[in-house]
């Protein structure tokens, strides 16, 4: 791991007055220190980044981790804070924000000053290092790939829960450890649903169906969505409401420039589909930050606004949701880079009627 990181966690609390800060977000572990498990704790001072696991982990951290001092859990936990907090000498402790409720209660018990920190440590993962870029390019590779072997099997007569299946197992074929969130395949009706599960509905002709999935790489994830559309009777509607969709995703990304705020790709993409006459049945986010969690920093939406900056990658991921009509969304991924954005994700995005 980068000592840039470790530097500049330490700079952001000696800017904020902090005598330590205490992690337990695993995922904001692995980004400072690199340890891949599921258990441990960090705590960090102007001198000092201890890091603590259980036994279970202990030849893993010692051979993933450099730069920390690595200790082995022994006995409660909150007792070996206690024990810290009295050997640094710590009298303002800050904690993420984001803590369980129930360890919180146990923190209140110790002699020290609780101050509460939100984000502090992901507003650092926003902006993707080349390293991280790479894990994610080839997460969205993993995850095209295996789409494309399952993609003869959508077709009328499939059953959804059929096709996910069949997604999630060429998904850890391509090498994925793990899937990022539950395969969405929707059809017909359901596809008005934007999270709707697989269900053993077969696809008829005429659906929408939507696929929305994503891969892994070392621990980095990607998201993507296409719609298909299966050949039938009178699907003029289906058609203009697939292509309002694809314009207003055209349209944001080549809208992202470094230092507009992500409120303003929203803009772009939600009156677009207004214009189109479909802005009631678009009522998500444009899109979301994706790195070692699939929703993270920056948020594309209307309610938050936060700065875009180069090495930022984020999703566009407009969509209409008609109840009986059915859905569409096509989701890509893009990277800022040069201060303009660029899709990460190759796949076609032009309408496809399945014969």
């Amino acid at each position: 791991m980068t000592n840039s990181r470790k530097i500049d966690i330490q700079r952001i609390i000696g800017l904020k007055r902090l005598d330590g800060f205490l992690i337990s977000n695993i995922k904001n572990i692995r980004y400072l220190t690199g340890f891949t498990g599921s258990s441990g704790f960090i705590i960090i001072t102007k001198n000092n980044r201890l890091f603590f696991t259980d036994f279970r982990y202990k030849e893993q951290a010692g051979a993933e981790i450099h730069g920390w001092e690595i200790s082995i859990e022994k006995g409660k936990r909150i007792n070996i804070i206690r024990s810290l907090i009295k050997k640094l000498g710590i009298k303002n402790l800050g904690f993420e924000k984001s803590m369980s409720y129930e360890f919180y209660e146990l923190l209140k018990e110790l002699p020290v000053t609780l101050i509460p920190q939100k984000n502090l440590v992901e507003n650092l993962r926003k902006v993707k290092n080349e390293e991280e870029v790479n894990n994610i390019k080839e997460a969205v590779k993993r995850a095209e790939n295996a789409f494309l072997k399952v993609k003869p099997r959508i077709k009328a007569g499939a059953k959804e829960r059929e096709i996910a299946l069949r997604l999630e197992e060429w998904l850890k074929k391509t090498g994925c450890r793990r899937i990022p969130f539950d395969i969405i395949i929707a059809s017909g009706k359901n596809s008005s649903m934007p999270h709707a599960r697989p269900t053993e509905k077969k696809i008829e002709k005429g659906d929408f169906v939507i696929i929305d999935w994503g891969g892994e790489a070392n621990g980095y994830y990607s998201d993507m969505t296409r719609t298909l559309l299966m050949n039938g009777k009178d699907l003029s509607e289906k058609i203009r409401v697939y292509n309002a969709v694809n314009d207003a995703r055209q349209k944001a990304i080549k809208s992202v420039r470094e230092g507009l705020k992500t409120q303003d790709i929203d803009r772009v993409a939600r009156n677009a589909i207004k214009r189109a006459g479909y802005g009631e049945f678009f009522g998500h986010g444009t899109g979301h930050g994706v790195g070692l969690d699939v929703h993270e920093h920056p948020h594309v939406s209307w309610t938050k606004g936060e700065r875009i900056l180069n090495g930022m990658v984020f999703t566009i991921e407009p969509g209409i949701y008609i109840p009986e009509l059915g859905g569409v969304r096509i989701e890509d991924m893009v990277l800022v880079k040069d201060g303009r954005g660029a899709a990460l994700t190759g796949l076609s995005r032009g309408l496809e009627i399945i014969k």
